[in-house]
C-alpha cells in the first residue's frame, strides 16, 4: 500500500504579517509533520506578507481571496479556490465573525471539519456597535452556529465573545491555547551590542511593549504611563515595536509630552525574543482588550517582570511571580508604583527559571502542534444538514448599500493577539 496523502487544511486569515496570531500559525506550519499535514493559507489581500516567502518554502502555497466587504464577489472567489485547489480536508478559519461566511462557503463545497477560531475579545467593541454592525454580527453568529463543526477559543474571554456566553454547553466549542515557539529564548544575546543598535545607553531602565498601533492596544495610556516614569527615573527609556494606523498620533503624542528623545519607534521585528531577553527590563500592555496576546506569554519567556491591564485573559498569567494586573482606571502613578515593586520583587529570579515555567505549560508551542494535529486527524464532524436556497443560497450583504461605510472589514486576527 502507498503513503496515505496528507490532510489537507486551509487556512484563512488576513494576510501573513508579523503580528501575534500569524506568528502562531507559521509556527505551526514549522513544526508540525508537514509529511502527515499540508497546510495552504486563504488571505485578504494582493500585496505581500512578511512570512510570505518562508510559508512557500515550506510547501504552503497562499490563495489571494480579496473583497470581503464585497459578499458576492468574495463568495465567488472562495468557492473557486475550495473548488480548484482542494479538495481540502479542513477549512481553519481566523477572521472572527466572518467565520460565519467563510465556513458556509466551505460547507457548500463539501469540507468535512470547518473550524471557527475565536483569537480577540471584542465584546466591549461589539456592546457599542450601531445597528448595522449588530446585524452584521447577528448573521454571521448564526452562521457560525450552523455550519462550524468545530470552534476553537484562545481564551475563555475569546470563546464568550464568538460562541457566546453559554459556549461551554456546546461540545463543539473548546479552549485550545496557542504556543509560542522557546528555542530562540533559550540564546544569549549580547545585551550591550543589542542595546547599542538602538542606542540605548548600556545600564539604562528599558520598558517594553510589542503590539500594532490601534485602539486596542492602548498605546496612548502607555505614552502617559511612560511620561510619569520618566520624570522618577532619568534613565528610562520606551521600546515600542509594531506598526499600525495609529503610529503617526502616538509619535505626535511622544514629541508634546517632550519624550522623543527616550521613546524608540523599532517598527515590526522579526527578532522579538532576542529584544525581548537583551534589550528589555520590563514589559508593560494596558490594552483595552484582548484574548490571549502571545507577546505576554514571550515577556513571561524572557523572564520579564510584566505589568498589564486587568482587561487581559487571566490564563495569560503562566509565572504568576512575573505579572502583576492593575485596572486602567488607576493613574499612571500607581501603574509606576506596581512596576517598581514588581521590579524589586524579582530581583534573584533567573532567565532560565522562567523559561521552565513556560516549557512546563500548555503555552509550549510543540504541545500545541500535537494537540492540533489530533484534532485535525481525528475530529469527528457534526453530521451533514441539507443545505437548501432557504439557508445556504447565494450570500447577499448583511447591511444595506447605503450603510457599507458603516461596516467593518473582517477583524484581522493581528490585532487580537
Amino acid at each position: 500500500m502507498g503513503a496515505q496523502p496528507p490532510i489537507r487544511v486551509l487556512q484563512v486569515l488576513g494576510a501573513l504579517n508579523r503580528a501575534g496570531a500569524e506568528t502562531w500559525l507559521v509556527n505551526v506550519l514549522r513544526n508540525l509533520d508537514r509529511d502527515q499535514f499540508r497546510l495552504d493559507f486563504l488571505v485578504h489581500t494582493t500585496v505581500a506578507g512578511a512570512y510570505d516567502a518562508e510559508v512557500r518554502s515550506l510547501g504552503s502555497s497562499i490563495f489571494p481571496c480579496v473583497g470581503p466587504r464585497n459578499p458576492l464577489t468574495y463568495a465567488r472567489t472562495l468557492r473557486k479556490i475550495l473548488r480548484t485547489q482542494g479538495p481540502f480536508d479542513v477549512v481553519h478559519s481566523h477572521v472572527h465573525a466572518y467565520s460565519g461566511f467563510v465556513l458556509r462557503s466551505a460547507r457548500q463545497a463539501g469540507v468535512p471539519l470547518r473550524i471557527a477560531h475565536s483569537h480577540c475579545d471584542t465584546s466591549t467593541l461589539d456592546a457599542q456597535s450601531g445597528t448595522a454592525r449588530r446585524a452584521y454580527l447577528s448573521l454571521m453568529n448564526s452562521w457560525i452556529q450552523k455550519h462550524a463543526t468545530l470552534g476553537l477559543a484562545v481564551s475563555r474571554q475569546a470563546a464568550v465573545s464568538l460562541f457566546g456566553a453559554n459556549w461551554s454547553a456546546d461540545p463543539r466549542w473548546r479552549i485550545s491555547y496557542c504556543g509560542i515557539d522557546l528555542a530562540p529564548f533559550r540564546a544569549h544575546p549580547d545585551r550591550a551590542a543589542i542595546r547599542g543598535e538602538f542606542k540605548i545607553p548600556p545600564n539604562a531602565f528599558v520598558v517594553g511593549h510589542v503590539g500594532r498601533f490601534d485602539y486596542q492596544k492602548n498605546h496612548k495610556f502607555l505614552i502617559e504611563i511612560f511620561a510619569t516614569l520618566a520624570e522618577r527615573r532619568p534613565d528610562a527609556r520606551l521600546l515600542l515595536i509594531g506598526e499600525g494606523p495609529l503610529r503617526p498620533t502616538i509619535e505626535e503624542q511622544v514629541v508634546r509630552s517632550g519624550l522623543q528623545d527616550r521613546v524608540i519607534f523599532a517598527g515590526p521585528r522579526p527578532d522579538v525574543p532576542r529584544l525581548m531577553t537583551a534589550a528589555m527590563d520590563a514589559f508593560v500592555l494596558p490594552s483595552h482588550f484582548e484574548g490571549l496576546p502571545l507577546v505576554l506569554l514571550e515577556a513571561q519567556a524572557a523572564g520579564l517582570p510584566c505589568l498589564l491591564a486587568d482587561t487581559v485573559a487571566e490564563e495569560t498569567t503562566v509565572n504568576p511571580a512575573l505579572v502583576r494586573r492593575l485596572s486602567l482606571s488607576q493613574p499612571t502613578e500607581a501603574w509606576c508604583d506596581e512596576l517598581a515593586a514588581l521590579c524589586r520583587s524579582l530581583e534573584h529570579q533567573s532567565r532560565g527559571e522562567a523559561l521552565r515555567v513556560i516549557e512546563q505549560s500548555p503555552f509550549n508551542i510543540l504541545t500545541g502542534v500535537a494537540r492540533l494535529q489530533e484534532i485535525y486527524r481525528g475530529a469527528t464532524p457534526a453530521p451533514a444538514m441539507a443545505l437548501t436556497k432557504t439557508n445556504c443560497g447565494s450570500p447577499a450583504p448583511p447591511w444595506s448599500a447605503d450603510e457599507q461605510h458603516e461596516s467593518p472589514e473582517p477583524e484581522p486576527i493581528g490585532q487580537c493577539g
